[in-house]
């Protein structure tokens, strides 16, 4: 690169401030880097524990569906079923970590139990519907993590990428720039001071010269 750049003072000088940019953006982007990956991890942590839950609330709310339908019965329990009057809401929000967007999940349901009644029913039916509404919860969480563990690791491979681009590449690229261009406009100079020293030499002999001939 440096042998297609003129060697100026001025370009030495564009090349150093590019240099500093290039150095400075470094920085920034290698603490951009450590903050993703630092919260990368942690939702990585809580995406295993809420993984767990999930399972277990699932394992829970089909056991209690099992004990209901033992006590009640399947068509007495779904006759039951079709007269529960719950709706449930998503509500997405996001936040942002370093620029990049992250989803925020929260369930809501709306209707009042009991949704059972002394004649027939139990009170199993109720256990069951409250762990099912735990573990869509639950649900809603998860993937409200695995959501924000793709974004954050797409944007760490990008931010990887950039830093290695600049570590590796075009920092390397400038120092050499610098170092070939102060050298050639170093080379220039020394040039330039021995010619002027000899054209001053040789005017000076002249003159001595001069001034012998006339006496």
């Amino acid at each position: 690169m440096a042998t297609l750049i003129a060697p100026t003072r001025s370009n030495l000088m564009k090349v150093k401030d590019e240099l500093s940019f290039a150095r400075l953006g470094y920085e920034l982007l290698d603490q951009k880097r450590g903050i993703l990956v630092s919260e990368l991890l942690t939702l990585v942590d809580q995406a295993v524990d809420c993984q767990n839950r999930v399972e277990r609330a699932l394992i829970d709310a089909q056991r209690a569906l099992q004990d209901a339908v033992m006590h009640m019965g399947r068509l007495r329990l779904g006759n039951l079923a079709g007269a529960v009057g719950i709706s449930s809401q998503i509500e997405l929000g996001q936040r942002r970590v370093m620029g990049v967007v992250l989803p925020k999940v929260h369930t809501t349901y709306s209707g009042e139990g009991p949704f059972f009644s002394p004649e027939g029913t139990s009170v199993l039916s109720e256990v069951a519907l409250e762990k099912y509404r735990e573990a869509l919860t639950l649900m809603g969480q998860l993937a409200e993590l695995k959501v924000s563990i793709m974004r954050l690791s797409r944007e760490v491979k990008k931010t990887i990428r950039k830093v290695n681009a600049l570590e590796k590449l075009v920092i390397p690229d400038k120092e050499e720039t610098v170092h070939q261009l102060t050298q050639r406009i170093e080379e220039g100079e020394r040039e330039s001071f021995v010619l002027l020293k000899s054209v001053k030499d040789r005017m000076e002999r002249e003159e001595v010269g001069d001034g012998s001939s006339i006496h």
